[in-house]
């Protein structure tokens, strides 16, 4: 597994408040088994992800309040595993998603992310906007969906949930 972040900063939109502290990430971890390494463009996406997710989420476990969490995510047989302890290390529970209904979205999703790429590359600012629009459309899909699926499991804002599925594409990104 690798460690990508781990911070103990408070989430800024709790102000300090001590149950809003405990409804939190304070770090994630990938199982490299399942990951793979991509590409610099993927990469530097994943990082990014990880730092904005840990800087400022709203992760909070249905009927517990044994926060702040550390997560590791895994794909194991084409399904999204979330292992969730406290920071101490302690397990809390493990949840695991089928991603049969993420299929037509990741697909799209990894389409439109290759035009992207491309496109900065070459396009115009009007072209690369329009692409951006429409990746940005499939990833809020993909942060909905996502939202449903934890329902009744894992509560969380529309913000986590959209850094949430960047890891979830990092997942299937094979090297």
């Amino acid at each position: 597994m690798r460690d990508l972040f781990l911070s103990d900063s408070i989430n800024p939109r709790t102000d300090g408040v001590e149950q809003a502290n405990n409804h939190r990430l304070a770090s994630l971890t990938l199982d490299e088994k399942s990951i793979g390494r991509g590409s610099a463009d993927q990469e530097h996406e994943r990082t990014i992800a990880v730092y904005d997710l840990i800087e400022n989420n709203y992760f909070a476990l249905n009927g517990q309040d044994s926060g702040p969490y550390a997560l590791n995510i895994a794909l194991v047989d084409a399904k999204l595993v979330f292992e969730i302890k406290n920071v101490e290390g302690a397990a809390v529970v493990t949840h695991i998603l089928s991603l049969t209904p993420f299929r037509r979205i990741l697909k799209d999703y990894f389409l439109i992310c290759e035009n992207y790429y491309a496109a900065i590359r070459h396009a115009t600012p009007s072209r690369i906007e329009a692409i951006d629009m429409g990746r940005r459309g499939l990833h809020n899909e993909g942060a909905q969906l996502l939202l449903e699926r934890l329902k009744g499991k894992i509560e969380t804002d529309q913000d986590t949930a959209r850094r949430l599925f960047t890891l979830i594409t990092a997942l299937h990104w094979k090297g």
